[in-house]
């Protein structure tokens, strides 16, 4: 196997799992952008010590990754106990509908 082989192997692994999981990459997107602004700001940080600062960036951006995570979490299973459900009704009736 050639390593572009592998390469493209693993990108459509990952586009396939962000598919499946949009929030994981909406998560690790708001993770690096909090960081970025974060180190950006550091310089203007006035009189406040460098570890309160970095404690407040890393704060901001778990937050944010665990509200992307429940933001998931609450999306699945709206889908597997809401629409699945629904959809299983709907299909019902549509055979009860084509047996009369």
């Amino acid at each position: 196997m050639s390593y572009s082989a592998v390469d493209e192997y693993e990108e459509s692994k990952f586009l396939r799992k962000a598919k499946e999981n949009p929030f994981v990459p909406i998560g690790m997107a708001g993770f690096f952008g909090i960081v970025a602004y974060r180190l950006l700001k550091l310089k203007q940080r006035g009189n406040m010590k460098m570890s309160v600062h970095l404690i407040h960036m890393r704060v901001a951006a778990q937050g944010f990754v665990v509200g992307a995570m429940t933001l998931g979490v609450v999306y699945s299973m709206y889908k597997d106990f809401v629409l699945k459900p629904a959809e299983a009704q709907k299909a019902l009736e549509q055979k009860a509908v084509e047996k009369k």
